[in-house]
């Protein structure tokens, strides 16, 4: 029986337990409230392995780049193109909400308000980054400060010439043994998987599916248009099979699904950039935790798509310039939009602001959309994912480190 079990690969025991979890939670509701543990035990699994590995993987990628002067085209790159498919994944949000109008006719009357807090400066944004004291950012997982921490230590280590080998070599084992134990805890992901979608259809009903139909239709159809653009650069770009790309990636895509969760996506995505991609260690480990971070394809799309419904609903006409400021306020907004679920409903008063409408109009929104947010943010955490991937790809084929025997057989399996 565990033969055959662990003979079925990952992703489809994954998507297996998706589907009777949906099943399980429309058909017997109190079933799902049963086996809720399961789901909030796998989270907290995933959870637990985030900080370490962001904090391990980061500084020993950099430090098994060994040459200093690799660090900046590395870097450049990696910023490069999370900036760009940011910014287009913020245009098609736009474009869809513009093309589809979800917002029409949306009745706010009788919308408690979601108070959001008050807005974060890019200021205080950019000051959080170096942290006044790293436990304190470990402890609270600031993932900015953790990878500022991280770079450091990786660049000191490559720095110090042969007095910082025996650190790179303590780095290079701790990410060996954390790449071991992810490969564990994701054994649990089928059972996890089913626990949890199970308890977002039981709690919500199937109509869950429905209600806000037009913005969820204009998610799915929007975050399947970016994963389009992620293909085109697979294939135009890094000159690699796009079918196999995302047979290789798929236990990430269905993880961020699941946990609506960049962060918690980052752990298996690891395993499946090197594993099935054949990305090298230290590019995989250097771009893939900097992507959970900054890489939010799908709440730059979200923010755009949602920033259009919030003013058709408001009854809000745009002009060329406010989406212009809409662009460019959801695209930084993105960028510094924590990768836990809904993050991306709080970052909408920041690109709302900007153009004028107020923080009591846009927590109506925010009200409106929050009861129903769950199910678009797992759908739009996929294409998060994806533009992780993609990117780590990219750069690794810029660099000469993805194995192509390994991407292409890998893939198959």
């Amino acid at each position: 029986m565990l033969n055959a079990w662990f003979a079925i690969p990952l992703w489809q025991r994954v998507a297996g337990g998706l589907v009777i979890g949906v099943v399980l939670g429309a058909l017997w509701p109190e079933g799902a409230a049963a086996i809720r543990l399961i789901g909030e035990l796998f989270v907290r699994l995933i959870k637990m392995l985030v900080v370490p590995v962001v904090l391990v993987t980061i500084a020993a990628g950099i430090a098994s780049l060994g040459d200093p002067r690799r660090l900046g085209p590395i870097g450049g790159r990696t910023v490069g193109w999370f900036a760009l498919t940011t910014l287009i994944a913020v245009s098609i949000g736009m474009a869809m909400g513009l093309l589809i109008r979800p917002g029409d006719g949306v009745a706010l009357a009788g919308i408690a308000p979601h108070p959001l807090g008050p807005p974060v400066s890019p200021a205080d944004q950019l000051l959080g980054i170096v942290p006044a004291n790293i436990v304190e950012a470990l402890a609270k997982g600031d993932m900015l400060a953790i990878i500022f921490v991280a770079v450091l230590l990786g660049v000191g280590s490559v720095v110090s010439g042969e007095a910082g080998k025996p650190v790179v070599a303590l780095l290079q084992s701790a990410a060996s043994v954390l790449l071991q134990i992810v490969r564990i805890v994701m054994e649990a992901t089928p059972f996890g998987v089913l626990a949890l979608s199970a308890n977002a259809v039981a709690s919500g009903g199937m109509a869950v599916f429905v209600n806000v139909g037009w913005l969820a239709l204009c998610v799915v159809l929007a975050s399947l248009v970016q994963m389009l653009v992620h293909a085109g650069l697979i294939a135009f770009v890094a000159r690699l099979p796009v079918a196999r790309f995302f047979r290789g990636i798929a236990d990430a895509l269905v993880v961020a699904f699941s946990t609506a969760s960049s962060s918690a996506t980052l752990p298996v995505a690891l395993r499946v950039a090197q594993d099935n991609l054949g990305i090298g260690r230290s590019i995989a480990a250097t771009v893939l935790p900097l992507g959970a971070s900054i890489g939010k394809d799908g709440t730059a799309m979200y923010v755009g798509l949602l920033g259009q419904f919030a003013l058709q609903a408001l009854g809000i006409v745009p002009d060329a310039w406010m989406l212009g400021v809409m662009l460019m306020t959801g695209a930084l907004a993105a960028f510094g939009t924590a990768p836990v679920p809904s993050a991306s409903l709080f970052m909408l008063a920041a690109m709302l602001s900007a153009v004028g409408v107020g923080a009591e109009q846009t927590a109506l929104v925010v009200g409106l959309v929050l009861p129903f947010d769950r199910l678009l943010d797992m759908t739009r955490t996929v294409p998060s994912a994806s533009a992780n991937l993609t990117v780590a790809t990219l750069v690794a084929r810029a660099e000469d480190g993805v194995d192509e025997a390994r991407f292409r057989s890998a893939a198959r399996s």
